[in-house]
């Protein structure tokens, strides 16, 4: 056994708030590094601290702080209470609904609205509102109330909720079979070379980077991850572009396209806050940065999602219009190409 692991039997009081299993390729590594880059928001001495007090395990035993976390290591942090996130009150915050039946409902969700609490963000997200404004929805696997698939905190756009059981279980297979119909509207950095294209990788966890998500290569690392992209208008130095997803794989488009080389516009956890592709005039600077402040966020937008109804088994397609910051991004580009842009095109 390694000297810094110990092995009391797990007591039935502990609750679990965070689990990680440990990637493939992940190199030998401190565990107090290791759940720093993962946790947002902690520190290195909250960490430590935990470890000190016997609330971190791998593989069901305690390890201290000096742990070197291995390829496939269950990671849990286990405390004598509930995790705070599960406990969900409900708070008034007005939803746009764009249809609403007895079996489900569909929302229009606007930039910076989480969708459900998480480590530092307990209250204020979507799963509150929904706390609020309906009664006894129907938990999904990981316990949410109605949540059937989930949009990133600054994405913008449609989202099923499923107001039954029954609607609850027929949503979620077809998720899972992949028959859900999925578009989005991307803004990205470049001029992508190809009209349309299919972009095919498994995704996890970067290994160095524990908030990124990154494609590999194995087959064996990770989860497999489609994207199908065509492009809607050329603006020499970014592509308007529409992608249909064909799995759901956390950040899945920002981590696609960021692979292709063309990073979202304006998405800081991926590389597309900085000028990556034009001039070097003072004049092109100043356009970006009026960019980045009319759309302070990545430039994707869930523009249209399609299932079949649980209950009236018939195919539903619904559609939304782009939020007003992707429109006026795409006007100002498309103004600045007309007027700007020299003959020379970036690839």
């Amino acid at each position: 056994m390694d000297n810094n692991q110990e092995s009391p039997e797990l007591e039935d009081e502990l609750y679990e708030h965070f689990r990680f299993e440990v990637p493939k390729g992940q190199l030998l590594l401190r565990i107090d590094k290791f759940l720093m880059n993962l946790i947002p928001n902690a520190t290195r001495n909250k960490i430590q601290n935990a470890a000190t007090n016997g609330d971190i395990y791998v593989n069901d035993l305690r390890v201290k702080s000096n742990y070197k976390v291995k390829p496939l290591d269950v990671v849990r942090i286990l405390l004598s209470h509930p995790p705070f996130e599960n406990r969900v009150d409900p708070e008034n915050i007005p939803l746009d609904i764009v249809y609403e039946d007895d079996a489900l409902l569909l929302i229009n969700k606007p930039a910076g609205l989480v969708v459900h609490p998480g480590h530092g963000n307990y209250t204020g997200t979507l799963v509150n509102a929904l706390a609020y404004h309906f009664e006894n929805l129907p938990m999904n696997s990981s316990e949410r109330p109605g949540l059937v698939h989930r949009i990133d905190k600054d994405t913008t756009g449609l989202l099923v909720i499923a107001k039954t059981e029954a609607a609850m279980t027929h949503l979620a297979k077809q998720f899972e079979a992949k028959t859900s119909e999925r578009e989005y509207i991307a803004m990205v950095w470049g001029n992508v070379k190809e009209d349309k294209g299919t972009i095919e990788g498994n995704i996890a966890r970067h290994v160095k980077d524990r908030m990124q998500m990154a494609v590999f290569a194995d087959p064996e690392v990770g989860k497999p991850a489609i994207t199908h992209y065509k492009v809607l208008e050329r603006f020499g130095y970014v592509t308007l572009i529409s992608c249909i997803l064909e799995t759901g794989r956390t950040h899945q488009i920002r981590v696609h396209l960021k692979h292709l080389g063309h990073p979202l516009f304006n998405d800081a956890r991926y590389g597309g806050d900085l000028i990556l592709k034009g001039t070097t005039f003072t004049k092109y600077k100043q356009f970006i940065d009026n960019c980045f402040k009319i759309l302070p966020r990545q430039a994707l937008h869930a523009k249209t999602l399609g299932f079949i109804h649980p209950t009236l088994k018939e195919m539903m397609r619904f559609d939304t219009e782009l939020p007003a910051d992707m429109k006026e991004l795409i006007e100002k580009w498309r103004g600045y190409s007309k007027t700007n842009m020299t003959d020379e095109q970036e690839e």
